[in-house]
């Protein structure tokens, strides 16, 4: 029995997503688990996977659609069901979707099935009849190498009057299929298919690749933007003497490593930072318009970095919990986001972020504002450094480190006296127990 697919809902605090790209065409025979499309969010892309077996009757909703939750997105029965009921106060079909409910759809999921068949939209197959184009000569750009409308009409044949050289027709068509100029080859005699194919290889390794953004890369690249243009905001920068806060760590290991979990810089700055966002609440805000919300508790989040770009987990209410607890909930958040199974209710409400790129031996940086929070910090490398102490020249692990401020709440004076105080805590962890 048919079934309408609606927009699913990833986490309780998702309201609506983007369908990223379909990755089956109507048509197609798919089975339960099945990735049907990627659904974008303003934090994360998630592939949807069926619940159901059949066949794709309908994709109610195409790429680009923004949708709200449990809306539908598309129809999946059996071939040749009657989905007329489901299609009540839904939308009408795009062009080249019209179809009558009884119409059995076509299944053919290569750009050339085995025996010969061409796999087009019945648009697609009707426009190009109407021009003369043989759909043999086009190549297909939808999903699984289906050919569109947008295909058909962008397809410009080499006209035999064009040609100022002898060409095979299979040659020729190899041509026109990839929009090579058969004029600009030179060569003796005629031009055959083994050319062609010779000078598309050396044309392709001479090319640089260029590649269109899309799902979790797409959404970072809008929510930079967005901040880079929305805050007025301005870094700045202090040395922290470390020495006291390895000490601290090295005490501490032996008892977490019996818990069997891990401690790292990271999470003892977690632990500052919250202590450090109740003292300054109007660090630990978030401002909407013309809207300013401080927070009660401090919601840390940490940059994790990965193939597909960066995700910004954070640990609720890090000013409430142990050291052991932030540790544990941080070191989960960073395995899920390796293995692509990130809750998105993690992914919002943070109130401030944290960013580390001192493993690769950075100094200092300007990190970006994580939306709408007002601040973002910006962890640098240890380096043995020669101060100061006293009368003395003493070697220090010395580190900076780099607070980013939405100027519009955060003037110079109040950033700088939040990063004094993490330098405080820092330099004296003891401080924490008062």
């Amino acid at each position: 029995m048919a079934q309408l697919i609606v927009m699913p809902k990833f986490g309780l605090t998702m309201t609506e997503g983007t369908i990223g790209s379909w990755n089956v065409a109507v048509g197609d025979t798919i089975a339960e688990g099945d990735i049907l499309c990627e659904i974008e969010t303003d934090k994360l892309t998630n592939e949807f996977e069926s619940p159901k077996a059949g066949v794709l009757l309908k994709i109610i909703e195409g790429n680009g659609a923004t949708v709200t939750c449990l809306e539908p997105i598309a129809i999946i029965g059996e071939a040749n069901e009657d989905i007329s009921s489901l299609l009540t106060g839904i939308a009408a079909p795009s062009e080249d979707e019209k179809a009558t409910p009884n119409e059995a759809p076509v299944i053919e999921t290569p750009a050339k099935t085995a025996g010969g068949r061409i796999n087009a939209s019945p648009l697609a197959k009707k426009l190009a009849k109407e021009k003369g184009i043989d759909l043999g000569l086009i190549t297909g750009t939808g999903a699984k190498g289906s050919i569109t409308v947008d295909d058909v009409n962008n397809y410009t044949p080499i006209a035999e009057a064009d040609l100022k050289i002898s060409v095979s027709p299979v040659a020729k068509k190899m041509a026109e299929a990839s929009g090579l100029d058969l004029n600009t080859m030179a060569g003796d005699g005629r031009i055959m298919k083994k050319d062609v194919a010779a000078q598309l290889t050396a044309s392709a390794e001479s090319l640089p690749e260029v590649i269109r953004l899309k799902g979790m890369r797409k959404t970072i690249a809008k929510r930079m933007s967005e901040s880079f243009l929305t805050s007025p905001r301005v870094t700045y920068t202090r040395p922290v003497d470390a020495t006291a806060m390895k000490e601290f760590r090295a005490k501490l290991k032996p008892e977490f490593d019996k818990r069997g979990l891990k401690l790292t810089f990271n999470h003892i700055i977690m632990k500052v930072c919250a202590q450090a966002l109740l003292e300054y609440p109007h660090v630990n805000g978030s401002l909407v318009d013309d809207t300013l919300t401080l927070h009660p508790h401090a919601h840390i989040g940490l940059a994790i970095g990965l193939d597909s770009g960066l995700l910004v987990p954070n640990v609720k209410n890090c000013d409430t919990k142990s050291l052991a607890q932030i540790a544990e909930e941080t070191e989960k958040l960073i395995a899920d986001a390796k293995s692509g199974t990130t809750n998105m209710d993690d992914l919002v409400g943070g109130t401030f972020t944290l960013t580390n790129l001192g493993a690769y031996g950075i100094t200092s940086f300007s990190p970006i504002i994580n939306q709408p929070e007002l601040a973002i910090l910006g962890i640098d490398a240890m380096v043995d450094t020669p101060v100061v102490i006293g009368d003395q020249i003493a070697i220090r692990p010395m580190m900076n480190l780099s607070l980013t401020a939405d100027h519009r709440i955060i003037d110079g004076m109040l950033a700088a006296q939040f990063l004094q105080r993490i330098g405080e805590y820092l330099e004296t962890p003891s401080l924490l127990l008062v």
